[in-house]
């Protein structure tokens, strides 16, 4: 998961600060005005393998975790179960070799 939000840092970063925002800014609606925002970073970052290979073998906790979070939009704090999955399953993805995209891991 580390070299997936480095990547991502490093390729989408003035994507991910523009969502970051808008959610912390409409805390009650974030996921309807916000969608736009959302799909910016999605399509910036789906080129990258790494992410990709995440996306594909953790879809399962994610969908349930983005699920968990349009059902509890005004108390996002009962979706920790849901992200600590799905950042399990992003941790144990193996992924190819990175060469120089991101530093290594301690």
């Amino acid at each position: 998961m580390q070299a997936a939000m480095e990547i991502s840092h490093r390729y989408c970063s003035s994507e991910l600060e523009s969502y970051g925002s808008c959610v912390s800014s409409h805390p009650s609606s974030w996921q309807h005005d916000c969608h736009h925002l959302k799909v910016q970073v999605a399509k910036c970052t789906s080129s990258h393998p790494v992410i990709q290979k995440i996306r594909t073998d953790c879809s399962q906790p994610f969908s349930a975790f983005e699920q968990c979070l349009k059902e509890n939009q005004n108390s996002v704090a009962n979706c920790s179960d849901h992200i600590n999955k799905f950042l399990l399953c992003a941790e144990s993805v193996k992924h190819p070799s990175l060469g120089d995209a991101v530093p290594p891991q301690a």
